[in-house]
């Protein structure tokens, strides 16, 4: 019958047998096995067989954690024998016995089959063995009873076989701060959610500076002892996906948790208490949530407002020492719609996976899931309490991005009611078997914002479409309409006339000469400041050099026969009528052409008008020579100004015609002498006639 039995066991799936069997868990790519009462002295007189299996086309690697076996009569009665393969075909691998053995490297089988056999025969010592197996693809494969001091590396990645949860190992610390280095490696993996005690798996393991203190904690029924002070730690470098998701903050509402049913109950004041929902926040002060009828039909439901990669949960008991009530077993559904539910189980187990509860009502207890649960709608389902079913808790997990595995849990199938739960006493069997069936559980609620979320790939895919469309065609319309632009710009240059506009028309050229310097056709002259105390200083020869150097705030006639242009800022009023054009202003193209300037315009006969004198100390002059004019103040005759005779730009002075060297003026009455600058009278010219003449032989 136990033959016939191995051979329905499905593939991957190994067995047992015999009254010699230890610890054992197989897994489909790694396990752990151990002599019975291992790590005491193993009974006289015992066998146990145990045929492993993975899948077709691997080998399986055998390691040994620790090997005590009696060698007295040289391995006859006691021994441990490996073969490969299962059944009357299998070959034998190697014999081994002795006390302390160390066996280095790995046992390797030939096929995807190993069997392992342990006789103990009568002896007086020996703790037995255990050993632990992975395929071949697994070269870092450690044993159970490893820990942080068999490594020098600061940080190193490792394997760890399923199963490595042994009652005969303890683990000091938790996650974040860390676990004591003399913790068994794989052990606290499980504790603290890394690897899954039914499948293993890889950890990536850091080493650190100790802590005088470890704190203890029940996580993955897996419980952490306080630890004393060590000179090193270790933590797990994982994914980041542990974060709380809301129940104990806040950020989920009161309106997305629901029960199935809700305590209400008078205390002897007559006071109405009611457990609601919400009342279920993890470290929240008050009463929890508790279900009017406890049962195993009641559950606890959280709605996430979308799909979260749910990666663990903690659950306490109610926290009131007066109400000593809490849940210590319990099983996870989820959906996306809260309509069809599917129950969580370990991959590639055909059983629910039964969550260890609290044991008390105060301590925080957590359980990860490997893999983790992808859903919107979480619901608790307990199996087993103490007194009253009562509980608060909180998700672990975080955001679930595209791209990501599906869920690989498979739906329960349709369960037995004459199926037995064997780990658990008979009232939890009790309990489970009346829970399975899910269909049978109260009505779902109505529950505010439970509409199924839309497609999320249909809605990438259009926005991956639209996108660059929208952006092609708002780019072309900007083209369009900036080339429209620039065409416009230019038909209008095309089309209009070259004049200028109307503010570089010769009006405003007239007004901004004046700032602009203007050349003669012989030299350039600068008007000039009559200032008596420096032309006082030079000598007669000097003085028409500076007048013509010195700049001056006003033009001035000039007089003394020098003959100058007509500067911009000068006082002569210009000729009236047509007024020249920016282009006819061309001193290189046009021809010299005679240009009459007027005079300003006639003194009023009512006063005399005199120029501004100036003053020439002449004392330290004997003779004033021919050719340098005499400088001063002169009154003119008659009431018609003398006209001006001259080409391009010139200017001629009064006194400067054939006549000049005869025009003769008074001389100040008295004698010049030093302080007698202010007092100088000056007369009218002496013989009108002069200026008279002067005039007439100009118009000639």
């Amino acid at each position: 019958q136990l033959s016939l039995l191995l051979l329905l066991l499905p593939r991957g799936i190994g067995a047992q047998k015999g009254d010699g069997c230890g610890h054992t868990i197989l897994g489909p790519e790694s396990g752990t096995l151990a002599s019975i009462n291992y790590p005491q002295t193993s009974p006289n007189s015992t066998v146990c067989e145990w045929e492993i299996r993975v899948k077709p086309g691997q080998q399986i690697q055998l390691k040994f954690g620790d090997f005590d076996i009696d060698d007295s009569d040289s391995c006859h009665s006691s021994y441990l024998r490996v073969h490969n393969g299962i059944g009357p075909t299998r070959t034998e691998i190697g014999k081994y016995c002795g006390f302390g053995f160390q066996m280095d490297g790995l046992i390797t089988s030939k096929s995807n089959e190993v069997t392992v056999q342990f006789m103990s025969g009568i002896h007086t010592s020996g703790r037995g063995f255990l050993a632990v197996y992975s395929t071949t693809d697994k070269s870092d494969l450690i044993t159970c009873l490893d820990n942080a001091s068999h490594f020098s590396e600061p940080e190193f990645n490792k394997y760890c076989p399923a199963g490595c949860v042994i009652p005969f190992a303890d683990i000091s610390g938790t996650i974040p701060h860390g676990y004591r280095d003399s913790s068994s490696l794989c052990m606290a993996g499980v504790h603290a959610g890394v690897v899954s005690n039914t499948l293993g798996g890889q950890i990536n393991v850091v080493i650190s500076k100790g802590i005088p203190y470890y704190e203890g904690s029940l996580a993955n029924n897996v419980t952490s002892k306080v630890g004393p002070l060590s000179t090193s730690l270790f933590t797990f470098k994982t994914s980041g996906c542990y974060g709380t998701l809301g129940m104990e903050s806040g950020v989920i509402p009161d309106s997305q948790i629901t029960a199935s049913s809700i305590l209400e109950w008078s205390d002897q004041t007559g006071q109405v208490n009611i457990w609601k929902p919400e009342n279920a926040r993890l470290k929240r002060v008050g009463p929890p949530w508790a279900a009017f009828i406890s049962d195993e039909h009641q559950w606890l439901q959280i709605d996430l407002n979308k799909e979260k990669r749910i990666t663990g949960i903690i659950t306490t008991g109610s926290t009131l020492a007066e109400h000593y009530y809490y849940v210590s077993a319990y099983r996870i559904l989820y959906s996306d719609d809260a309509q069809k539910w599917t129950v969580y189980r370990e991959p590639g187990m055909d059983k629910d996976k039964i969550f260890q509860g609290n044991t008390e009502l105060y301590q925080e207890v957590r359980n990860n899931f490997i893999p983790p649960i992808i859903a919107r709608f979480f619901r608790i389902n307990p199996l087993k309490w103490h007194q009253k079913i009562a509980m608060k808790v909180e998700l672990l997990g975080c955001q679930f991005s595209l791209g990501r595995a599906p869920k690989i849990t498979m739906p329960p199938p349709p369960l037995n009611k004459n199926d037995k739960n064997e780990d658990f006493s008979d009232d939890f069997i009790h309990s489970v078997k009346t829970s399975l069936e899910t269909d049978k559980t109260t009505f779902t609620p109505e529950i505010k914002n439970t509409t199924v979320t839309p497609s999320v790939t249909k809605d990438v895919a259009l926005a991956a479409v639209l996108v660059p469309v929208l952006v092609m065609v708002f780019t072309t319309l900007i083209l369009v309409l900036v080339c429209a632009w620039h065409w416009r710009n230019r038909k209008k240059k095309t089309e209009g006339t070259y004049d200028l506009p109307y503010w570089d028309r010769a009006g405003w050229w007239k007004g901004m000469k004046q700032f602009l310097p203007t050349k003669s056709a012989e030299h350039e002259e600068t008007p000039v400041r009559y200032s008596s105390s420096e032309i006082s200083h030079l000598r007669p020869r000097e003085v028409p050099t500076m007048l013509q150097t010195e700049s001056a705030e006003y033009a001035q006639p000039l007089v003394g026969g020098i003959v100058g242009t007509l500067h911009q800022r000068s006082t002569f009023k210009p000729e009236e009528g047509t007024e020249a054009s920016y282009a006819d202003l061309d001193p290189y193209n046009s021809p010299i052409q005679e240009v009459y300037h007027a005079y300003a315009e006639p003194l009023p006969i009512t006063g005399p008008e005199y120029a501004t004198p100036i003053i020439m100390d002449m004392s330290s002059h004997p003779s004033t020579p021919l050719g340098v004019p005499s400088i001063s103040t002169f009154k003119a005759a008659g009431n018609q100004a003398p006209p001006l005779v001259g080409t391009y730009n010139k200017l001629l002075s009064r006194t400067d015609s054939a006549s000049s060297a005869q025009a003769l003026y008074d001389t100040p009455k008295g004698q010049l002498g030093p302080g007698a600058a202010d007092e100088l009278v000056y007369q009218v010219p002496q013989s009108v006639a002069h200026s008279t003449g002067s005039k007439d032989e100009l118009s000639s």
